[in-house]
Parts: C-alpha cells; sequence; structure tokens
C-alpha cells in the first residue's frame, strides 16, 4: 500500500471512530466497535465492482452515507446518535461479504459463498443486535437501505412501500447511500 493511500485511510478510520464515540453511547456500542476493528470491517471493499470496489472501500462509503445523511433534513429531525447508526452501521453485512483474490498479478475481491446467508440489510442488523439493540425506525432504515436494489424489492415485495410511508428515516438513509455511491463514489 502506498504511503498516501495508507495516510488517507488511518484518517479516516480515524474519522470513523471519532464520530462513533462521540455519537454512539447505547450499551453495547463499545462491545460492536471491537468487532468492527478486528472484523475486518474498515479494511473490506464497499462491492466487488460497482463502488468502492476496494480495500477500504466499505470504510469510506460508511463515512460518505454519514457526510450525506447529516447534509439533509433528516439531520433536523433525528438525533445525532440515531443518524451516526444508521449511515455508519448500514452495511456491517458486508464484513465477510467478500474474499480478497489475485487474479493476473491484481488483486481483487470476490463474494464470499461461505458468508452467513441474510438478506443485505437484515444481516445488518442481526450483526448490529449482538451487541446493542436498535429503535424500529433504525432498523426500518437499515434493512431498506438498498430501495429498489433489495432483493425483496426485485422478487415482487411491496413491504418497502409500507416501511417508506412508515418512516422518513428510511427514506434519507436511501438517499444517502444512493448519492455517496452514484455521485460520490463514482469511478472511471
Amino acid at each position: 500500500m502506498k504511503s498516501n493511500e495508507k495516510k488517507r485511510r488511518n484518517q479516516e478510520q480515524e474519522a470513523f471512530v471519532r464520530i462513533y464515540t462521540r455519537d454512539i453511547h447505547r450499551e453495547g456500542a463499545a462491545e460492536l466497535l471491537i468487532f468492527l476493528k478486528t472484523s475486518g470491517f474498515f479494511n473490506m471493499p464497499a462491492s466487488t465492482r460497482y463502488h468502492g470496489s476496494y480495500e477500504g472501500g466499505l470504510l469510506k462509503h460508511s463515512l460518505n452515507v454519514y457526510k450525506r445523511l447529516i447534509e439533509s433534513e433528516a439531520y433536523e429531525e433525528y438525533s445525532d446518535e440515531t443518524l451516526a447508526i444508521v449511515a455508519l452501521l448500514h452495511d456491517v453485512c458486508k464484513t465477510d461479504k467478500y474474499i480478497k483474490q489475485e487474479t493476473d498479478g491484481k488483486e481483487t475481491y470476490v463474494y464470499n459463498k461461505d458468508a452467513f446467508p441474510a438478506g443485505h440489510g437484515e444481516k445488518s442488523i442481526f450483526i448490529i443486535q449482538k451487541f446493542m439493540n436498535l429503535t424500529e425506525e433504525e432498523m426500518l432504515a437499515i434493512r431498506w437501505h438498498m430501495g429498489a436494489f433489495d432483493e425483496a424489492v426485485k422478487g415482487g415485495s411491496r413491504d418497502i412501500n409500507a416501511a417508506y410511508r412508515r418512516s422518513e428515516l428510511a427514506v434519507w438513509l436511501h438517499l444517502a447511500d444512493m448519492t455517496a455511491t452514484y455521485i460520490d463514489e463514482r469511478e472511471g
């Protein structure tokens, strides 16, 4: 890893930990942060090919989503803790989702077929709830942050409509996630 890249990644990890420890104070939050540090969360890519498909891409993406969410109208309606939880942790499911491999002398990431088989948003909730409780609205936001890209929606589920009617936070997180992905992290 180049010196500048390593420095940038260290700064991003420090920013994440600073926001997390400043804003998230629920019982179990400290243990969840230890899990993030030891599980590979800070080194994982955000995806294998769509955005942040490099080591540390998930960390960068989580910070971008946080930035977009606190710049939205959600900042006026929700606590700093809720915004930090849903933005920083919405993709915690990716801690075991990818495996690094070398192909033609280049490091890439591929899907881990042995990863715990649960839906994207659901899996993030499962992991977080092992450590700390989420509110119903936080669960809806994390569960439905993928919007129409969610497999349940692609399969015909209409629960997303009910979730978005019930939780503005779910809509705001989805918009922050899409803006971070398709504007802030545009590659090539």
